[in-house]
């Protein structure tokens, strides 16, 4: 193998490996991207339509307290429109079922809020329960906090899922960053073995036959150099021994 596909090879190598390791980096990476992504992208719409639900049902207790107080037209404007806006977040929520179990969380907060909106609905037909304190503490206010328990749990097992998942994420990373490691300590024993190689099969031929030629200058003697590289260095050996070997005219 001559000088140059020799260099040419080492250097080939140490490239493919940087290759190799990057395009491994880069895979990890786009998928530890992908999937977390859309993991998060999952989890926070089943935690912004929990916020949303807790808010309409703020809306609405709210309602039932302004009813109480004799604001009826107003109470159940807001009624009615806190209702709407808490089934749009809750179809959200139904339709964003990702996590083991989860339905089961969301099947609560409907339950609940069917119970909730029962209370609401007697509150409005029955007059009597206008000005009446006792049945807001005894009958809505329960069934509010009932409500709201049922979407702060479901609420909350999707943020520990995504706390796990940006728990993963750290791991994943981790991981992506090892084929770099790899890669930077694989060159770089490389480096120095591609280093011994050339000291021991280029630099040091080329040294040895120097010397020698300077010795055949002082001594004009012929000289000799032993070489085992199989390329032109060992043909240059070669030559140097011919021509010092030859008689002078």
């Amino acid at each position: 193998m001559g000088i140059r596909l020799k260099i040419l090879s080492g250097f080939l190598i140490l490239v493919c490996m940087l290759i190799i390791a990057g395009a491994w980096s880069i895979y990890e990476l786009q998928s530890m991207g992908t999937s977390v992504e859309k993991l998060l992208d999952e989890n926070y719409q089943s935690i912004n339509a929990a916020r949303l639900m807790t808010e309409a049902l703020e809306r609405q207790d709210s309602g039932v307290l302004m009813l109480l107080s004799g604001s009826r037209e107003t109470a159940i404007e807001i009624l009615e429109s806190s209702d709407i806006a808490f089934l749009s977040a809750f179809g959200a929520a139904k339709n964003n079922v990702t996590i083991p179990g989860e339905d089961q969380y969301v099947q609560a907060v409907k339950t609940a809020y069917a119970d909730y909106r029962n209370q609401c609905e007697n509150s409005i037909r029955h007059l009597a329960h206008e000005k009446n304190p006792a049945w807001y503490f005894e009958k809505a206010h329960p069934a509010f906090l009932a409500a709201k328990q049922s979407i702060e749990s479901l609420m909350a097992i999707n943020q520990k899922v995504m706390y796990e998942t940006a728990t993963a994420l750290h791991e994943r990373a981790n991981r992506a960053v090892m084929p770099g490691i790899v890669a930077f300590l694989s060159a770089l024993v490389f480096a120095f073995l591609f280093s011994y190689f050339i000291n021991h099969y280029m630099v040091n031929p080329i040294i040895a036959i120097t010397n020698a030629l300077k010795q055949y200058q002082k001594t004009g003697r012929p000289v000799s150099v032993h070489v085992e590289t199989k390329d032109e260095i060992e043909q240059l050996a070669g030559v140097l021994h011919s021509f010092t070997s030859t008689p002078k005219e």
